[in-house]
Formats: structure tokens, C-alpha cells, sequence
């Protein structure tokens, strides 16, 4: 079985960073596209930023310029920097990643359990 583990969420001002981190682990053969989601009170899951295995990334237009996802291959883990924080990206933020079992070629999607992300003075 295999985990993603998030942390670095909290509580932070308008126009403040916070550092978000998902560490995989478990039966792991090779990661492939790792994420970020967030879903805010009476919103649908959207995505907020991707990242491949070879480091091509994508980013929800809301985010652009101030949000920056990242991954260490060697630790399986993923980061997301977020910078000039607004209102309006309070959510719960989840990690994602698409993965490959020890043993096995099926492609298989986890997710984390979320991390709360508040902005608010």
C-alpha cells in the first residue's frame, strides 16, 4: 500500500507564503505526475498545480506567478511554495500522485488526506 503525507498547512495573513510538503511512501516502483488540489467550503476539487517526472509543470491560472510546485525525485516528495496569499485560497489542499506498484505495470492514483490552508487577517 502506498501513503502520501502532507504537512506545512495553516493559518497566515494576506500577502504571507506557507510551504506545503507530500512525502509517497510504501510499495513504490516509480511516480509519475505528482499534484496539488484544493477545495474550498461549497466548491468542487480543483487542481492547482502539477508536476511530471521529468519536471514539466502546469498551473491553475488563479495560481500563476505566485504559487510554484517542485518534487524531489530521491524522496518522493512533492512541494508546493505559495506566495502573496489571498482570501481566496483557503481551502483544503490535497496531494495527488499517479504511481506504479513494485511488481506491477498498472498505473494507480492516490490521494493524501488534505491539509488546511487558511488566509485570513
Amino acid at each position: 500500500q502506498v501513503q502520501l503525507v502532507e504537512s506545512g498547512g495553516g493559518l497566515v495573513q494576506p500577502g504571507g507564503s506557507l510551504r506545503l510538503s507530500c512525502a509517497a511512501s510504501g510499495s513504490i516502483f516509480s511516480i509519475y505526475t505528482m499534484g496539488w488540489y484544493r477545495q474550498a467550503p461549497g466548491k468542487q476539487r480543483e487542481l492547482v498545480a502539477a508536476v511530471t517526472s521529468a519536471g514539466s509543470t502546469n498551473y491553475a491560472d488563479s495560481v500563476k506567478g505566485r504559487f510554484t510546485i517542485s518534487r524531489d525525485n530521491a524522496k518522493n516528495t512533492v512541494y508546493l511554495q505559495m506566495n502573496s496569499l489571498k482570501p481566496e485560497d483557503t481551502a483544503v489542499y490535497y496531494c495527488n500522485a499517479d504511481l506504479k506498484h513494485s511488481g506491477s505495470l498498472r498505473l494507480v492514483n492516490y490521494w493524501g488526506q488534505g491539509t488546511q490552508v487558511t488566509v485570513s487577517s
